[in-house]
């Protein structure tokens, strides 16, 4: 578990389901519960809220017992959108109110609309809506912004890290705020979907270096690279729909790296970013309406 800063306990492993059609996001949620994982990932973007919802009462689990995040997308920033964002959000998962509500991008083109969503974000924590509040994609420069005019610091930042994508720069900006820095694509993911990058880039899940330690440990790749996040204390949402991979993914609270263990995986770092370039406009394609309920 992890303590936010205003005081919020958020397990620091949760279930992803980025990219997880709607027909298989409801199964994986419900098989997910039943493993073990109190925290579920997803956004308006992804349009699969309403499945994730499906799956968590399909669970048996009291609300109360179970970690729910979600984010606003750009064409829902500014103030009255991001609240009725909120509603949409809300409505599709079946739930009153969210642990964590974050922002999906900086989009600084539309900064302003962006520091409007966030005034609207900080109205739903004081009310008590939304329980914590956060951004995602945020380097430094934007934290910065924000930070000049907006009040309340962001709890958390989810942001593209895994080993070979490490981000020092914008983890120092979290830790220096108190901000815990989330992975999306833990283990590098991102390196493989279809429709990012040119196809040619490694991919962590082979890395010999990675390979070689969960031999040690008797873990899979995966499974170290989850384990050099939390150790790293941050917050890790891998994604999958398979029970077998599901499970996988939370079996790495039994062993423990090294300190040398986790520097050689810090030493992977390759500096490129794979995800898209929060600084950049989002063309037509990338930009969609989120539906109403």
């Amino acid at each position: 578990m992890l303590t936010l800063n205003n005081g919020v306990r958020m397990p620091a492993l949760g279930l992803g389901v980025f990219q997880s059609s709607p027909v298989e996001t409801a199964a994986a949620v419900t098989e997910a519960l039943r493993v073990g994982y109190r925290h579920i990932d997803t956004a308006a973007a992804y349009l699969n809220e309403r499945e994730v919802g499906d799956g968590i009462r399909a669970s048996g689990l009291d609300r109360d017992e179970i970690f729910i995040e979600t984010k606003v997308w750009i064409t829902q920033y500014g103030y009255g959108e991001t609240l009725h964002a909120f509603d949409l959000s809300t409505r599709k998962l079946g739930v009153e109110t969210l642990d964590l509500l974050i922002l999906h991008q900086p989009a600084p083109w539309l900064w302003e609309s962006t520091l409007e969503a966030y005034r609207a974000l900080e109205s739903l924590l004081a009310e008590g809506r939304v329980r914590s509040i956060g951004v995602s994609n945020f380097k430094p420069a934007h934290l910065e912004r924000l930070l000049e005019v907006r009040e309340v610091v962001p709890a958390v930042n989810q942001i593209e890290l895994h080993p070979y994508f490490v981000q020092k720069e914008t983890q120092s900006a979290d830790a220096e705020r108190g901000i815990v820095t989330q992975a999306w694509s833990p283990i590098g993911g991102i390196n493989f979907y279809p429709g990012f990058g040119d196809g040619t880039a490694k991919n962590p899940l082979n890395d010999p270096v990675i390979a070689a330690i969960g031999e040690a440990h008797g873990k899979t790749a995966a499974q170290v690279m989850i384990r050099w996040h939390l150790q790293q204390g941050r917050s890790a949402i891998p994604k999958s729909v398979r029970p077998a991979r599901i499970a996988e993914n939370f079996a790495v609270f039994d062993f423990e790296l090294s300190a040398a263990e986790l520097a050689e995986i810090d030493a992977l770092d390759l500096g490129i970013r794979r995800g898209p370039e929060p600084d950049e406009v989002r063309p037509p394609s990338r930009v969609w309406e989120i539906p109403e309920v």
